[in-house]
């Protein structure tokens, strides 16, 4: 991963900014979904979509018939973006409300995988990122369902993450005003699991993932 770049350096709250390679991969790895950005016939398009990353690389998939994906792998620039929001931030005024957040931008140009090894490993890292040693346990997959899916991986040549943490920076002034200020914190969490209907078996449900 390159040194912060004009794109990724942070010129407001220059503090928050982080550009090594051990937080960057925190961020986007404790987040369960990412943005990706692109240009399509001279237009924006921003799709939101589950990812995964190995080593300096992050992935995601999607079907081999979307015209979205096949664009994104046409060789193009591309922006991907993921965000976790650890709480809301309470001030005495409505101009000092924040969140706190982890949030990471990444710039690069897609590949498609093409080669059914790399491709299938890939598939086998994305559903142990999410429940660890579940894909050996799975029906094994088909070729029919290799060829019908298309995994994008993009290199973390550029990327910065950008994290608030703590209180509300209230004026002075602001301090003793009469009402609530501090952190909500937030979380996302996974519920009580529901077996499917047709599940044969008194089979245990798999650990829920970290949120």
């Amino acid at each position: 991963m390159n040194p912060a770049s004009d794109f990724t350096r942070l010129r407001r709250m220059h503090e928050r900014g982080h550009y090594d390679r051990a937080t960057v991969h925190a961020v986007l790895d404790a987040a369960p979904l990412c943005h990706v950005g692109h240009i399509i016939a001279g237009r924006p398009v921003v799709i939101p979509t589950l990812h995964w990353r190995e080593g300096d690389a992050v992935y995601w998939h999607g079907s081999a018939a979307s015209r979205m994906l096949r664009d994104n792998a046409g060789g193009g620039e591309a922006c991907l973006t993921a965000t976790l929001i650890d709480g809301y931030v309470l001030a005495r005024s409505a101009f000092h409300h924040s969140i706190n957040y982890r949030s990471v931008m990444c710039f690069g140009r897609p590949r498609l995988v093409a080669d059914p090894e790399e491709k299938l490993a890939a598939l086998a890292g994305f559903v142990n990122r999410l429940f660890p040693g579940r894909w050996d346990a799975l029906r094994p997959v088909t070729e029919q369902e290799i060829k019908a899916t298309s995994v994008l991986a993009m290199e973390l040549t550029e990327a910065s993450a950008k994290i608030r943490s703590g209180p509300p920076g209230d004026d002075e002034d602001d301090l003793t005003w009469p009402i609530w200020g501090g952190v909500l914190p937030v979380h996302l969490a996974a519920g009580a699991p529901e077996p499917d209907a047709h599940m044969t078996g008194g089979w245990a449900p798999p650990p829920t993932p970290g949120c």
